[in-house]
């Protein structure tokens, strides 16, 4: 029998492929580029000459040809023009998760567990003797054949109610999700760009909770001057429009959502860059982009007293480091007794957590 054996490291041996070298790379640009394959390919080209990312053996228009074999990319036979696929949008979802999420592990079961015993679909290792009403499929047999045999010996086999021992299973919980985005015009202003790193958290919570918890529901809300919800495969194609802050329309739409719902488990997932500048007023808007407007802010602080009688947590996640725009996410959190994460533009896979219901702050890495 062979035990370990070792062989000296060849880094050539691990490093991954051309194809899924400049691959990567490719799924970052979309995201900067909002999905626009041709924009993407563009920039993949300066940087082949600026960084020669390829060789005479593998060239880009080989990329190219392999990105179209794979199921990445589309091209239109009559104008030439390329698009993204299914797989693409779900690859760079995958690949945010990776980024921002990169040490949470899958789970097999898919759900959210309660630790109360009952008739669930997570098996619990712990016993008990048989109750009536219980089910069939709850005995454990090899438990209540063991007890058989221990209660009236092995030579004349006979088993009775006092012998069968069940496994219970662990209730599986299902969560109704609404994640919210800001797509005003300050997640670019001032040439900095939020709306990347938004969009890639957002995907990043989009692909954790679909894969690892496949019975949640989750829908999708941006926010700009009003609300109004888009597919997970609209993500990587989220434009920052012309828009002010109406957090409070966000908030709205998601309650509205959430009470559609049945499930007794919902929660709020919202990714924005600070402070609501915009409330709309019967069919007009009121606008202030100029430090903090209590009209705007109370009914936000309002609506997140609401969701805390309702039982309904909101997570926020701030992409921007500003202390001035962090002051509202404080207030807000604080009225929710919910859960922050402060993010810096840099720092992407770093954030700032603080629970405002348990009063704990640390940093995940």
């Amino acid at each position: 029998m062979q035990g370990h054996r070792f062989i000296g490291f060849n880094p050539s041996e691990n490093q991954q492929s051309i194809f899924e070298q400049l691959l990567n790379i490719f799924m970052q640009l979309l995201t900067y580029t909002n999905g626009d394959a041709a924009e993407a390919l563009q920039w993949m080209n300066e940087l082949d000459k600026q960084y020669q990312l390829t060789n005479p053996e593998y060239g880009m228009g080989d990329f190219i040809e392999d990105l179209k074999q794979n199921g990445y990319l589309e091209e239109n036979t009559v104008t030439g023009s390329f698009k993204i696929t299914s797989k693409s949008e779900q690859t760079i979802r995958k690949k945010s998760l990776e980024e921002i999420f990169g040490k949470l592990k899958k789970s097999k079961s898919g759900n959210h567990t309660t630790f109360k015993p009952g008739q669930g679909d997570e098996i619990n290792p712990e016993t008990r003797p048989f109750q009536f009403g219980d089910m069939l499929e709850q005995i454990d047999f090899t438990q209540s054949i063991r007890n058989a045999q221990i209660n009236h010996g092995i030579e004349s086999f006979s088993m009775y109610e006092d012998d069968l021992q069940i496994r219970e299973t662990d209730f599986k919980t299902q969560t109704s999700t609404i994640l919210m985005i800001d797509i005003s015009h300050s997640m670019i202003l001032y040439g900095e760009d939020r709306i990347t790193p938004a969009k890639k958290v957002a995907m990043a919570l989009s692909e954790l909770i679909t894969t690892k918890y496949p019975k949640d529901t989750l829908d999708i809300v941006v926010f700009g001057n009003d609300a109004w919800t888009v597919e997970i495969k609209d993500l990587p194609y989220l434009q920052v429009g012309p828009y002010h802050t109406n957090t409070v329309a966000g908030l709205e739409l998601a309650m509205d959502l959430l009470r559609r719902r049945k499930n007794p488990n919902k929660q709020i997932f919202m990714i924005t860059d600070g402070k609501p500048t915009c409330l709309k007023v019967g069919k007009k808007y009121y606008k202030n982009s100029f430090g903090i407007d209590r009209k705007i802010l109370n009914r936000c602080i309002n609506l997140a007293a609401q969701c805390k009688k309702l039982k309904i947590p909101i997570t926020t996640f701030m992409i921007a480091s500003d202390p001035y725009l962090q002051k509202f996410v404080q207030e807000f959190t604080e009225m929710n007794q919910g859960k922050a994460f402060f993010a810096g533009l840099d720092k992407l896979g770093a954030f700032i957590f603080k629970d405002f219901e348990s009063g704990k702050n640390k940093t995940l890495y």
